[in-house]
């Protein structure tokens, strides 16, 4: 991997895109993941490459709809758990929340990969590796999942977008976080609440924010959920993009 100097003026941007690079090189990401990178960066410069106030808005909504969860799941792809492993199992542990790696480029090769990347960071009970579900409505590899995890969960955080099974998930009568910066994708319109945001940004502030809700009350974590709606959030989203580009 290339060593990117700090001085660089586009040095976190580049240090993620060296860790999907190494991430595909160790066969932990799909090709297929550089393009879906590339899009994410795209949509970050319109944002101004920081947390726009509708995002800040959806995490806290997020936040507050994992911790009235009963069970709560985080799916995990290649991109996502090579960029984000870490905040990703201190956010499951936060929650009680089992990983389960569930890829559109399926292979028994990556999903050992993925499964051992994550244990050796500290992850426990990695689900993925023994899919005996299947989500109904889906003809591919996405569809395979656990009954313990993602099939039985209520909850499930969605990281980057996947689309159709996203949709499929909100048709199964479950609620889904999703993370995906382009506030127009399919994910995001069909998502319980979408916080639309770069990734590693994202999961920090949703732990913060899962932080600052130990000392709210029932009623005022459920007021937040039913004060947000998801399609105005994102209409805000747009709003707040076009007056970063004037």
């Amino acid at each position: 991997m290339m060593a990117v100097p700090k001085s660089h003026p586009r040095y976190e941007s580049l240090k993620k895109r060296e860790l999907i690079i190494k991430g595909v090189k160790e066969g932990l990401v799909a090709e297929a993941g550089l393009i879906a990178h590339g899009r994410g960066e795209a949509f970050d410069y319109l944002m101004g490459e920081r947390t726009l106030p509708s995002g800040h808005r959806a995490s806290l909504a997020a936040a507050a709809l994992l911790v009235t969860a009963k069970h709560p799941v985080i799916s995990v792809n290649g991109n996502t758990a090579v960029l984000a492993a870490e905040d990703l199992i201190l956010l499951s542990e936060m929650i009680g929340a089992p990983l389960e790696i569930n890829l559109f480029y399926r292979t028994e090769e990556r999903i050992a990969g993925l499964t051992k990347y994550l244990e050796e960071r500290g992850a426990n009970n990695v689900l993925g590796a023994n899919p005996d579900k299947q989500i109904p409505g889906i003809d591919h590899a996405r569809s395979l999942c656990c009954d313990e995890g993602i099939f039985s969960a209520d909850v499930i955080l969605v990281p980057l977008e996947d689309g159709d099974r996203a949709k499929a998930l909100v048709d199964m009568g479950k609620k889904t976080i999703v993370i995906d910066i382009n506030p127009m994708s399919r994910s995001s319109r069909t998502a319980t609440i979408t916080i639309a945001d770069e990734l590693t940004r994202a999961i920090p502030l949703l732990i913060q924010n899962l932080e600052g809700l130990k000392d709210k009350n029932e009623a005022d974590i459920m007021k937040m959920l039913a004060d947000f709606d998801n399609l105005d959030n994102l209409k805000r989203t747009e709003q707040e993009i076009s007056e970063n580009l004037s």
